[in-house]
């Protein structure tokens, strides 16, 4: 039997740990987001480029690997069905530590719940929390989670840029299976699975928000060489325990248009993406390379991920980081500006991008400054990436770049304890 709930908003979660049996009425509620990312909707037309094809997950199970960024003995699971027409149905979940690859510990797996039932129908636009779990979640320790797809489930939604490859088996349950046999299709995307928590009283979470830049775009697959992650890891190397840190980049994402392929503007999408997970009590943001950088793009027949090609000046996007800041500052949220990094810009988008770093600097309307730019940027030449720094498309930092932009966040600025 699933459980089925009445349709609901889009932004609206639903937490189930209430009703779960066993140890959940001895929660503390003290949640605290170690993992995260961020949705997007899967282009709806015919033809579609190879990039934007869906793995077929109907009657399989779908493996993805996530690390966690802080430690726990308690956990769950939160999914979502955002961008869907039908429900999301899920016969059975498992989480474990991964043992690398599509394997995972026989020995580790836990059954994951909902409402005491291991199978859930999550309606179009809704979201919710597993039962919670008692599993020993280590920071920066990989974890496989497995769902048993509907079988009639298909792929509507996901987080495209992953830089993480993850599996989908052959027709079957497999949530149990510690064995990479049964896993015969690799994809490099998030579907479904869009945070972990896990109880950890006094601790709070960083939520670095942003394009592709904060969603490690060119970075090393499989390495978690993202800027995020390094910070993450410097944050344990400073022995600060109650500290997590998430990635909500999505690439291609503008603050204030929405795109076909881009995910919504990062404006709308703020609330339920960085605001909405439990434990959030600073923010990193970087955005606005793409508004720049887009309303010059020609408009192409077919598929236009660039669609509406929005004109914007400095105002345009000061004017929208304002209103980002009002949307933290409403949940007692802080939140830390980001100079928009070099990106070999022409001369009058590159007026544009100098414009906003002055104001993000000197306007005092964010909680504090996190100087990318400064970071990154040739000395020679303001404009462009720092040799070494660039990964090769003048655009997007290389392993190194995205490591000294983890450097240039300054940690008395995050909070905690």
């Amino acid at each position: 039997m699933k459980i089925v709930f009445a349709p609901l908003a889009a932004a609206l979660f639903i937490s189930l740990a209430a009703t779960s049996p066993a140890f959940a009425d001895q929660s503390s509620g003290a949640w605290v987001t170690n993992w995260a990312t961020a949705l997007q909707s899967i282009p709806e037309r015919d033809a579609l480029p190879p990039l934007y094809r869906a793995p077929v997950v109907a009657g399989r199970t779908v493996r993805q690997i996530v690390y966690p960024t802080l430690a726990g003995t308690v956990a769950r699971v939160r999914l979502s069905n955002l961008y869907g027409r039908t429900p999301l149905v899920i016969e059975a979940m498992a989480i474990a530590p991964s043992a690398g690859g599509a394997a995972a510990s026989e020995a580790g797996t836990v059954h994951v719940t909902f409402g005491g039932r291991a199978s859930v129908s999550v309606p179009p636009g809704a979201a919710l929390d597993s039962d919670p779990v008692r599993i020993d979640v280590k920071a920066h320790a990989p974890c496989a989670i497995s769902t048993y797809m509907g079988a009639e489930q298909k792929m509507v939604a996901w987080h495209r840029v992953a830089s993480q490859v993850n599996y989908v088996s052959r027709p079957g349950n497999h949530v149990a299976d510690p064995s990479i046999g049964a896993f015969t299709e690799r994809f490099t995307q998030y579907a479904w699975v869009t945070g972990l928590a896990v109880e950890a009283p006094g601790a709070s979470t960083i939520a670095a928000i942003g394009d592709s830049i904060t969603d490690g775009m060119r970075s090393s697959l499989n390495q978690n060489r993202r800027w995020p992650d390094a910070l993450a890891r410097r944050i344990a190397q400073s022995q600060r325990p109650d500290l997590a840190v998430i990635d909500l980049g999505i690439s291609g994402n503008r603050l204030l248009s929405d795109s076909p392929c881009y995910g919504e503007a990062l404006e709308r999408r703020f609330a339920r993406d960085a605001l909405g997970h439990p434990g959030v009590r600073t923010v990193v943001l970087l955005i606005g390379i793409n508004d720049i950088n887009f309303q010059a793009m020609p408009a192409r027949s077919g598929l236009d991920c660039d669609f509406p090609h929005t004109h914007v000046d400095a105002n345009d996007l000061i004017a929208g980081y304002r209103r980002v800041i009002a949307q933290a500052h409403g949940r007692n949220v802080r939140i830390l500006g980001a100079t928009l990094t070099p990106a070999s810009l022409p001369p009058e988008r590159e007026a544009i991008r100098t414009a906003v770093n002055q104001w993000i600097r000197t306007s005092a309307a964010f909680d504090g400054v996190v100087d990318f730019d400064a970071a990154l940027r040739d000395p020679a030449d303001p404009a462009r990436l720092r040799y070494g720094y660039d990964s090769g498309d003048h655009i997007h930092p290389s392993d190194a770049g995205y490591a000294a932009m983890a450097d240039a966040v300054p940690l008395a600025a995050l909070g905690g304890k």
